[in-house]
C-alpha cells in the first residue's frame, strides 16, 4: 500500500514539473514513466478494493437479491407471526374455557353448600320454634293448673270461711254481742278469703309472666341466633355454630 502513495507522489511532481502549452492550462508529460507510475499504482492496489469493484459492478443484482430475501423473511415472519397468534389465541381461549368451567364448577359448589346450610340453619330455626312452642305449652298448661288449683282451694276455703261464719252466726244470733262478735269474725273471715284468694291469683298470674318471660326470653334468643346464623351465611364467614349459641 505504501508504493501507491509514493507512485502518486511521483505522478504529483511529474505533472507539476512538466511542460505547459502556451496559451493554455495543459502540460506535456512523459508517457512512458507516467505509464509505469500506473502501473506500479495498480499493481500495489489490494484486491480488495477490485472485489469492491466487483461488488458495485453487481450492487443492483445484490440489492435486488437482498430485497428478495428481505421480502422472503418478511413473509416467513408474518407467517411465523400470523401462526403464533393463532397458537396463542387458541391457547387463551382453551384456558378462558377451563377457567370458566372451574368458576361454574365452584359457584354451583358454593351454591349447593349455601343451600345446604340455609336448610340445616332452617330445619335448626323450626326444631328450636317447636321446642319453644311445647315449652310454653307446657309453662302454660301447669301455670294454668296451678292457677286453677289455688283459684278452687281459695273458693273453697272462701266457702268453708263462709259456711262456718254462717253456722256461728245461727247459734249466736240471741246473744247481741256474740251476733255483733260473729257479724265481725265472719266479716274478717270473708275478707281473708277473699285477700288470701287475691294473693292465690296474684302469686300464679307472677308464676305465669316468670314463665312467659323465661320463654320469651328463649325464643328472643333463638331467633337472634336465626338472625347471626343467616347474616354468616350472607357474609360468607362459614356455617354457624348453633349448637355452641344454645351452650352459652
Amino acid at each position: 500500500m505504501y508504493r501507491v502513495f509514493e507512485a502518486l507522489d511521483e505522478l504529483v511532481a511529474i505533472v507539476e514539473e512538466a511542460r505547459g502549452i502556451p496559451a493554455t492550462r495543459n502540460c506535456i508529460v512523459p508517457r512512458p514513466e507516467t505509464l509505469d507510475l500506473l502501473d506500479d499504482v495498480r499493481d500495489a492496489l489490494p484486491a480488495e478494493i477490485d472485489d469492491a469493484q466487483d461488488v458495485l459492478d453487481h450492487r443492483d443484482k445484490i440489492v435486488d437479491d437482498a430485497r428478495g430475501l428481505a421480502e422472503e423473511t418478511v413473509r416467513s415472519a408474518d407467517e411465523q407471526a400470523t401462526t403464533t397468534v393463532a397458537d396463542a389465541r387458541a391457547e387463551a381461549d382453551r384456558i378462558l374455557a377451563e377457567a370458566k368451567a372451574h368458576a361454574d364448577r365452584m359457584v354451583a359448589e358454593a351454591t349447593a353448600h349455601a343451600d345446604r346450610m340455609v336448610d340445616t340453619a332452617t330445619n335448626e330455626a323450626q326444631r328450636l320454634v317447636a321446642d319453644a312452642k311445647a315449652e310454653y305449652e307446657s309453662v302454660t298448661g301447669r301455670a294454668r293448673a296451678e292457677a286453677d288449683r289455688m283459684t278452687e282451694a281459695g273458693r273453697a276455703s272462701y266457702d268453708r270461711a263462709v259456711a262456718d261464719g254462717q253456722a256461728e252466726q245461727r247459734r249466736l244470733v240471741e246473744e247481741t254481742e256474740v251476733v255483733r262478735a260473729a257479724h265481725a269474725e265472719s266479716a274478717r273471715l270473708i275478707d281473708t278469703a277473699q285477700a288470701d284468694s287475691d294473693r292465690m291469683r296474684a302469686d300464679c298470674d307472677h308464676y305465669v309472666d316468670s314463665k312467659l318471660a323465661e320463654f320469651e326470653e328463649t325464643l328472643g334468643g333463638a331467633l337472634r341466633t336465626v338472625g347471626r346464623g343467616r347474616q354468616q351465611l350472607r357474609n360468607g364467614s362459614g356455617v354457624p355454630d348453633y349448637a355452641a349459641e344454645f351452650r352459652r
